[in-house]
């Protein structure tokens, strides 16, 4: 039977529930998709890059494009598979992190976007930001968008593809709530914070650096 991406991420480990945890974003919330559980297994990234092919397989595609850090394997693998079906050789290219947290080309990368027709895939849409900065980086460098994939939409209302910069797609959408701490029912009933994933360590150092 031929699996989907939620399948996938489950068998890697990379969906929590039943916790608390502090969201990239800042905002709290109970569940957690956690790309960096998938990412050391080839297999199972070679089949997400494998779904991002397949539903792009008519499209006319140069190039693909992910922002760094999940981005990068995601669009390797989706470049790999398309070149493939596509039966011409399509680059597998990443935009990498500043330190002002934007999204820019290194290494010469910008000269192979231009002119080019693009896909720009990431990993998961909490706020749709960082995939906004690779698809803003490739119109700077005079690429054409022709289409925005996420792995896993974690909020239909927020990550648009006018929020994004570019026709949308997700592979799926795993809808989990979220808060501002202000309003985190976790925090209000005092469960920990979980320091190992998303933003948890730098929150509960910032609160005790206010303590």
């Amino acid at each position: 039977m031929k699996k989907n991406v939620v399948d996938i991420l489950k068998q890697a480990g990379a969906i929590i529930t039943n916790d608390h945890i502090v969201l990239v974003s800042g905002r709290h919330s109970d569940a957690y998709i956690n790309p960096d559980a998938l990412l050391p297994h080839t297999l199972a990234c070679s089949q997400v890059g494998k779904l991002f092919a397949e539903l792009y397989k008519n499209a006319n595609i140069d190039v693909v494009v992910g922002p760094a850090y999940g981005g990068i394997i995601l669009s390797q693998w989706a470049a790999y598979h398309l070149s493939g079906i596509k039966k011409k050789d399509i680059l597998g290219l990443f935009t990498e992190k500043t330190p002002d947290k934007n999204q820019i080309f290194e290494r010469g990368f910008d000269k192979l976007v231009k002119g080019k027709r693009v896909l720009v895939v990431e990993d998961i849409g909490t706020t749709g930001g960082s995939v906004r900065k690779s698809v803003d980086r490739v119109k700077a460098a005079g690429g054409k968008v022709v289409a925005v994939s996420i792995m896993v939409n974690r909020d239909t209302k927020l990550v648009t593809s006018k929020a994004v910069g570019g026709p949308l797609k997700s592979l799926a959408t795993f809808k989990i709530a979220s808060y501002e701490e202000k309003d985190c029912p976790l925090c209000k009933k005092n469960i920990p914070v979980n320091p190992n994933l998303g933003h948890g360590k730098e929150f509960l150092e910032s609160r005790r650096r206010k303590l």
